[in-house]
């Protein structure tokens, strides 16, 4: 359990708090589709009175990582074929033109820090963690897109990987993963040779084929 509101802890910062830590927990595949959630379950993990539990789960359905039926029940997302592969698309579109426009800053230091995750993907990949795997393989595409210097296509980029976090969680038990995304290695050798062409079609490989295995 986080820790408790301190005193002058408003509830604009109580909100925020929650709010972070579940999108971080639905972005990562800690919470399975389908995994209900509830306000007063919430409010009693993180100490927190029902407003800022309300606000940060309003903010979180507004953004696709969290469903809210008629009835008012709330959960993570079970997504059909047809919104998988519109997702799939979108991180295609989006990735592809972030990575074309890091590649002239692609620099040694950047490419050897890639590397350098790339094998702590390894190490999640033999450890059989899932949530390691995926926080890790985000961190790889989130390093290298920093680079584009296009904040705001990296906002839309994560909002999709916010709505893919419970998904993909249950692609990496499909999977059945014993190395790291062969793809990473393309996109690395592309950056060596400063090969666009390259890099683009390693891109759209990687945040492509494994999403289209869900749905077949």
């Amino acid at each position: 359990m986080l820790a408790a509101n301190r005193p002058g802890d408003s509830s604009s910062v109580a909100h925020d708090r929650v709010y972070r830590t579940l999108r971080s927990r639905i972005m990562h595949g800690q919470l399975p589709p389908g995994h209900a959630l509830t306000l007063r379950g919430i409010g009693r993990e993180f100490d927190v009175s029902m407003t800022p539990a309300r606000e940060a789960v309003r903010r979180l359905v507004a953004e696709g990582a969290l469903q809210l039926s008629s009835s008012g029940r709330v959960s993570t997302p079970e997504l059909n074929p047809d919104r998988i592969e519109e997702l799939a698309s979108i991180r295609a579109l989006l990735e592809v033109e972030l990575a074309s426009r890091a590649l002239p800053r692609a620099h040694f230091a950047l490419i050897e820090r890639l590397q350098t995750i790339n094998g702590t993907i390894a190490q999640m990949v033999s450890a059989r963690d899932s949530v390691g795997y995926i926080r890790t393989n985000l961190e790889f595409h989130r390093t290298l897109y920093l680079r584009a210097q296009a904040p705001a296509m990296l906002a839309l980029a994560e909002t999709v990987w916010l709505q893919l976090g419970p998904t993909m969680r249950s692609l990496y038990g499909r999977l059945n993963r014993t190395e790291p995304p062969q793809f990473h290695r393309m996109i690395l050798a592309a950056l060596k040779a400063g090969d666009e062409p390259g890099l683009r079609l390693a891109i759209r490989s990687d945040v492509t084929q494994g999403l289209r295995l869900l749905t077949r």
